[in-house]
């Protein structure tokens, strides 16, 4: 006979947080959001820790290098969608991991030998208006000189001008050598009122370029998320077929840490992808999902998964629930699977991270996901509408919206993501093609949405995540109540804006 639960399926809009005592000590400024995405064991640090507990959607319209750059800037990690090539992808993280650097290795670099228009090809190419001139055009020869836009006049000087003839050579460059601290090498742009810093050996070998922009980006972006090398931190998804060529690719590309991306992670399929990932490459660091109970939540640890993402259509372009029939609400699911979290840690002392991932249509409801036990929450619906998604903006009955579609739609055609062992197409859709609201700049919004987060678990008297799961209450709320939260029983002005 089929097993039957009695409990209701419930969301995260069912729920209210009970208000604790908010000390002194208690403030909305001394709230930490950090948060931890990697598993670790009682008493040691994870080997990634976010500085907010947010993470973007594996999804096409949601986590390209653009927005992955800016939201780890606030702190927090994109995972880079997986449903396009190998190439493609690997090329997004790269750009990531060489936007935002200390010690930067030179990816823009001449010979003297070469002329200004190989100079402005490699500036349209990469970017960079500042360019390494070293004895062979190479990141790692002998520094000669440096470009800068400084150096030419596109209405005087031919495009068949010799770098040589006008590059400022090394004797007039300043310099660091390798062996320099960062705080040390800045110390010396500023002294000098530098835009960069070349860092040599006592070969005069180029090994760094170090640039003032990044100081004042980091001061701008203090909880920017890095890795150990001063550069932003950025994540992958992947799925149960190619991942034996696309996950060397992304390594090679330095990738922090990646994600199976499937709607269903209960699978063979999954298991056989991680613990196969696992036993080729044992430092790479791999989350598995999605599940909404506790017997696929062990199945995935025990598979070897450093984290476990939480939630089964409740997507707000996710029809799986519609489709399928297959699902649960986001709330049940969250604390179902935290309890098998807890009791798995106090068993075997090693902590799981989850990811509450769907569900959320309110920034409450973020908080509301980490009080019942999730680490961290992955959205897309909020971050397909900020200016660093890769969708188009356009006008649509008189306001401005983005495109907005699911991993599961007709366009996206992500087969992979819902492979059940079958043939390689989709026979039907779990997602659907949408426009959302536009909303702006990614920090303007998130900034709002912290701050937000901040006073709830203030009133809560949580400083931080974890003394959130140890000390929240939460309440049932009826459909009269939810009517009585908000604005009720007045006639609202309209806006003059």
């Amino acid at each position: 006979m089929a097993t039957i639960y009695s409990d209701v399926s419930r969301t995260f809009s069912e729920y209210l947080l009970l208000p604790n005592l908010t000390t002194k000590d208690c403030l909305p400024e001394k709230v930490d959001l950090a948060a931890p995405i990697t598993k670790f064991s009682k008493g040691e640090e994870p080997s990634i820790r976010l500085n907010i507990p947010i993470v973007s959607a594996i999804m096409q319209s949601v986590s390209n290098d653009t927005l992955a750059i800016a939201l780890a800037k606030c702190g927090g990690l994109s995972f880079i969608y997986g449903s396009q090539s190998i190439e493609d992808q690997v090329e997004m993280v790269r750009k990531v991991k060489k936007h935002k650097s200390g010690f930067v290795v030179s990816d823009s670099n001449v010979s003297v030998n070469h002329t200004l228009r190989d100079v402005l090809a490699i500036k349209e190419k990469t970017g960079h208006s500042t360019i390494a001139v070293t004895n062979d055009g190479t990141a790692n020869g002998k520094l000669l000189g440096i470009v800068t836009g400084r150096d030419y006049r596109l209405s005087r000087d031919s495009l068949d001008k010799k770098v040589a003839d006008f590059m400022t050579p090394f004797e007039d460059l300043i310099v660091g050598y390798v062996g320099i601290t960062l705080s040390e090498a800045n110390d010396i742009i500023w002294e000098h009122k530098l835009n960069s810093l070349p860092i040599i050996d006592k070969d005069q070998r180029l090994h760094y370029l170090v640039f003032r922009k990044d100081y004042e980006e980091h001061k701008q972006n203090p909880l920017q998320l890095m890795d150990s090398k001063k550069r932003l931190m950025v994540g992958a998804g992947i799925n149960t077929r190619d991942y034996n060529e696309r996950v060397p690719a992304l390594l090679e590309a330095e990738v922090d840490i990646l994600c199976v991306d499937s709607s269903d992670g209960y699978t063979e399929f999954q298991r056989k992808t991680i613990e196969t990932i696992k036993e080729k490459y044992p430092e790479v660091r791999i989350g598995g999902g999605n599940v909404v109970d506790r017997e696929a939540f062990m199945y995935l640890v025990e598979a070897g998964a450093d984290f476990v993402k939480v939630g089964i259509g409740g997507g707000s372009i996710c029809i799986t629930r519609e489709q399928k029939g297959i699902g649960r609400g986001q709330a049940s699911a969250v604390i179902e699977v935290a309890e098998a979290r807890n009791e798995y840690y106090e068993k075997t002392g090693i902590y799981i991270p989850i990811c509450s991932d769907g569900g959320i249509v309110h920034d409450y409801h973020i908080t509301l996901a980490l009080a019942m036990g999730a680490d961290f929450v992955m959205m897309g619906r909020y971050f397909a509408r900020f200016d660093e998604s890769p969708t188009k903006k356009v006008k649509r009955g008189g306001s401005f919206v983005k495109e907005y579609w699911g991993e599961g739609s007709n366009r996206a055609r992500n087969w992979q993501r819902y492979d059940l062992g079958g043939n390689a197409y989709l026979r039907f859709e779990e997602g659907v093609d949408s426009y959302v609201p536009y909303a702006g700049k990614l920090k303007d919004n998130l900034d709002v949405t912290l701050s937000k987060m901040k006073a709830t678990m203030s009133s809560c008297g949580a400083r931080s995540i974890s003394e959130l799961h140890e000390n929240a209450r939460l309440v049932l709320v009826s459909s009269t109540s939810l009517i009585e939260g908000g604005a009720h029983d007045v006639i609202l002005k309209e806006s003059e804006y």
